[in-house]
């Protein structure tokens, strides 16, 4: 009894100093967010004398909505297609059998393995030959790429976890495999869905070095490169980009917020070996 108080007691302690460890970060940038330049040089770390919303006034004055917009829509079709195709690559692997379903599986799991700065100037030629230098294609087709392998593996663990019978009862009723996959079993993956959803979300989200590459103009810009506007020769507006970096956490927080009831049981189930 008294060991069971003991444990649960060291277990508390510790969820209180991950919170502390990882709150703190994010209350420090928010506070800040609502201070002026000079009171944040004065007292970085206390509390703003008042809420005042001029830093988030001025985000309107900049291009930041433009690179929020851009950012969202690479983002969010780089997510959907990667799921799409992921999902349509692991019913096969996960499924069927045939003889080249585990090399093909390992070469997938070597593509995780792939430090992805190493292709960057082989991408960089390619999209210049294909046109798509300074666009927003030039960053989806590399976003999804990379995303694929391991969306792919999530989700041919998770399928080899569902029941075989579903397949047998749907094929008896006549079903095809397309109609099996996207009609019976898909809707089955939503945990392994949300969790692909939320990995890829924030890595794409916060990618900056294929962006600065791939992209020229400040119309094409994503958010990361957008920050370097509150970066001047001898000086940088802490609080403005305090303010800007607050906005852009938002879609990260709503979704994982919407998708958090999944992800645990995705993360599971794609860590379960076949």
């Amino acid at each position: 009894m008294v060991l069971n108080i003991i444990k649960k007691f060291l277990l508390y302690l510790l969820a209180i100093a991950l919170l502390l460890f990882t709150g703190l970060p994010f209350f420090a940038m928010v506070n800040t967010s609502f201070k002026e330049q000079l009171e944040f040089m004065q007292s970085p770390w206390s509390l703003p004398e008042s809420f005042n919303l001029e830093q988030y006034m001025l985000l309107f004055e900049t291009d930041f909505f433009t690179y929020f917009g851009n950012s969202l829509i690479v983002v969010v079709i780089s997510v959907i297609l990667t799921i799409i195709l992921s999902a349509m690559a692991s019913y096969p692997l996960a499924r069927l059998k045939f003889r080249l379903s585990t090399p093909i599986f390992v070469l997938f799991l070597v593509g995780m393995m792939i430090p992805i700065h190493t292709t960057l100037v082989p991408i960089f030629q390619l999209t210049q030959s294909m046109g798509l230098y300074d666009s927003l294609w030039a960053l989806i087709g590399p976003y999804v790429a990379f995303a694929l392998p391991v969306s792919i593996v999530i989700f041919t663990q998770f399928l080899k976890e569902l029941p075989v019978e579903l397949e047998e009862s749907a094929k008896i009723d006549g079903c095809g495999h397309f109609t099996l996959f996207w009609k019976i079993l898909f809707p089955l993956l939503k945990p392994a869905v949300a969790t692909i959803t939320i990995y890829n979300f924030i890595i794409m989200w916060n990618e900056f070095i294929f962006a600065l590459v791939l992209t020229n103009s400040p119309s094409n810009a994503t958010l990361p490169l957008g920050l370097r506007e509150f970066h001047g020769d001898f000086s940088v507006n802490v609080p403005g980009m305090m303010a800007a970096l607050t906005l852009a956490s938002l879609p990260l927080l709503l979704i994982y917020f919407i998708a958090q009831e999944r992800i645990v049981k995705g993360i599971a189930a794609g860590s379960v070996k076949g």
